[in-house]
């Protein structure tokens, strides 16, 4: 289904330890296999355990964002007048983002409950979602939300977003779409 790469880290580099959500430096010379490259992040596994590592650490891993096929660019906000966002924009942009454990997006994933789009005095919008986690212990919560939530700032017309994680109702398997179902082998 994916990929491995094995490269050694090219300088320090920070990371989050999954699935604990503990903020980590791997050391420059540590040996890494890369098991997933979704959403611009990048899981590896080292030392004996896994590991999230972020777009701007790149670099790190001998990765140049701008000509390289492993990962996905990082996203930037355009210039200009915006308007309100439109909600086909803000799905779009959810589904760019990874638990980095599973090869599904968080809405193919079942995670996203909730998403509203409210406008604002300025003309623009605030886009609140709900989601939740697939079980929950899971220390990477903080870690999703706020990916979610830095990708929806950068989406023209939107000049805030709020990303809250739920529990009710408890998430379950069959919330997995027929497309998340799909890249699981489920169907």
């Amino acid at each position: 289904m994916h990929n491995v790469t094995s490269v050694e880290l090219t300088r320090d580099c920070d990371a989050v330890q999954i699935p604990v959500g503990t903020s980590v430096t791997l050391p420059a010379g540590t040996p890494v296999d890369i098991t997933q490259t979704l959403g611009g992040t990048y899981t590896v596994h080292a030392q004996g355990g896994l590991y999230r590592i972020a777009t701007k650490d790149a670099d790190a891993l001998g990765i140049n964002e701008s000509t390289s096929t492993l990962g996905e660019a990082v996203l930037e906000k355009p210039t200009g007048p915006a308007g309100p966002v439109n909600e086909k924009e803000v799905w779009e942009t959810l589904r760019t983002c990874y638990d980095p454990e599973i090869p599904v997006n968080i809405v193919d994933l079942g995670l996203v409950y909730d998403m509203v789009i409210e406008p604002l005095p300025t003309g623009n919008s605030q886009v609140l979602v709900k989601m939740t986690l697939t079980a929950p212990g899971c220390g990477m919560g903080g870690v999703i939300a706020g990916d979610a939530q830095t990708k929806l700032l950068t989406l023209p017309g939107v000049d805030e977003a709020t990303v809250e994680i739920v529990w009710d109702p408890p998430w379950h398997q069959s919330m997995i779409t027929p497309a998340g179902r799909g890249i699981l082998g489920l169907e």
